[in-house]
């Protein structure tokens, strides 16, 4: 797959799924402007890349929950290129399991206006030019938009969301031939993953269960991550208003699911 002078913006591009791709459409030739809130991550990961090509990448450091950040993100992409070719919705979060008793509303909005708001103001910023370019974009959602998630309510509700808007601007951007997809990963091993992990009272047992939660037994990795990205891109142009999951089969076959004893 090949993405030579494409330009792509991506959020949330220095760790785990953003970083994978950035990585697969560096590899593929494009221009590449990534964002974080993390500058010397971003400003060190924009030099290896760009020196190991063919592509290159440019760093701009954004708190995606402030609209202004996402305006001048697109702003300086297009100073630096002219045009956008595609647009990646990453940047997101999800909080520590609780019930819902144990979140305020304060923190459901906030979590709002990190995991939606930014994806529809990036795109609403972004799509003056995607149009010109017929260009496409891939919005980050999740499996357990779709399948639900024990306690955690306020990211089911914002990645159910974002799969519902996904499949709303395909519909009206079609007029502009602007393609709108969304990527849904199951269990993919990220930096949140391993902290995670980390914080578990088995770690090895953590691992394991993570694990054995897919049909491929194993967890699914950044770069996996990233060429499916690269692929809706670059080479599936017949595709829109497609939520594309990444689970490795973990939605597939019962389990033990009472809640009850």
């Amino acid at each position: 797959m090949r993405y030579e002078h494409k330009v792509a913006i991506i959020t949330g591009g220095t760790k785990g799924i953003g970083a994978g791709c950035v990585r697969a459409f560096v590899g593929a030739g494009a221009r590449v402007v990534f964002c974080s809130q993390h500058a010397g991550e971003g400003d060190a990961m924009a030099a290896e890349l760009s020196a190991r090509g063919p592509g290159t990448a440019r760093f701009v450091q954004c708190d995606v929950s402030r609209v202004a950040d996402i305006e001048h993100l697109v702003a300086q992409t297009v100073a630096w290129y002219g045009q956008i070719d595609c647009l990646i919705n990453n940047a997101g979060w999800h909080p520590p399991h609780r019930p819902i008793d144990d979140f305020s509303a304060d923190e459901f909005r906030a979590l709002l206006d990190l995991n939606l708001v930014s994806v529809f103001a990036a795109a609403r910023a972004a799509l003056p030019y995607l149009r010109k370019t017929h260009g496409n974009i891939i919005n980050i959602g999740s499996l357990v938009g779709s399948m639900g998630q024990l306690h955690a309510t306020t990211y089911v509700a914002t990645k159910g969301a974002v799969i519902a808007l996904t499949k709303a601007l395909a519909i009206d951007e079609a007029a502009h031939d602007v393609r709108v997809n969304a990527v849904s990963p199951g269990n993919i091993f990220t930096p949140l993953w391993q902290e995670a992990i980390d914080a578990a009272d088995d770690p090895a047992r953590a691992r394991a269960d993570g694990d054995a939660a897919q049909l491929l037994g194993r967890m699914g990795t950044p770069d996996e991550a990233g060429a499916l990205c690269l692929f809706l891109a670059a080479e599936a142009t017949f595709t829109t208003g497609v939520d594309h999951l990444l689970t490795g089969g973990a939605e597939l076959a019962y389990g033990r699911k009472t809640r009850k004893a």
